[in-house]
């Protein structure tokens, strides 16, 4: 079975090279299989190496696919056993404690954003206003008579 990326998956997708998906129950977690037009059969993997993508929870995989433009597939859930999931390392513990960090941060910087901007006391500018400025300022720009 070959290997396949994301990328490569969404890019074989819109060329209209994929027959078929199979979200398949393998021990603890998911794969990816993917049937071709050429009829070869493939297996999404890791970005960066031929190590299988492996998802602990389906509605992860189905995102994947959808985000790659894949929204009808089957199911084989003959061979999947809850049991076998695989625990979490320290580092994936680590990694998702820093993703969490990292969207706490984000929301706060982005709720700061928006704070500030319904405080600011400058009046608003509509998009045509804005975008006439700019273009105004471009056109000085291009001809020079905005340059010191």
């Amino acid at each position: 079975m070959q290997s396949m990326t994301i990328e490569q998956l969404r890019a074989t997708n819109v060329a209209g090279g994929v027959t078929g998906v199979t979200l398949k129950g393998v021990g603890g977690t998911f794969l990816v299989e993917i049937a071709t037009r050429s009829g070869t059969a493939a297996v999404l993997t890791k970005a960066r190496s031929l190590e299988p993508r492996r998802f602990d929870n389906p509605l992860a995989a189905l995102s994947v696919l959808r985000g790659v433009g894949i929204s009808v597939g089957c199911f084989d859930a003959s061979a999947w056993d809850p049991a076998e999931k695989v625990e979490a390392t320290g580092d994936q513990r680590r990694a998702e404690a820093i993703r969490k960090a990292h969207r706490a941060a984000h929301s706060d910087w982005l709720a700061a954003e928006i704070q500030d901007s319904l405080d600011d006391p400058r009046p608003n500018l509509s998009h045509d206003e804005l975008m006439a400025d700019l273009r105004e300022d471009l056109t000085e720009l291009a001809t020079g008579s905005g340059l010191t």
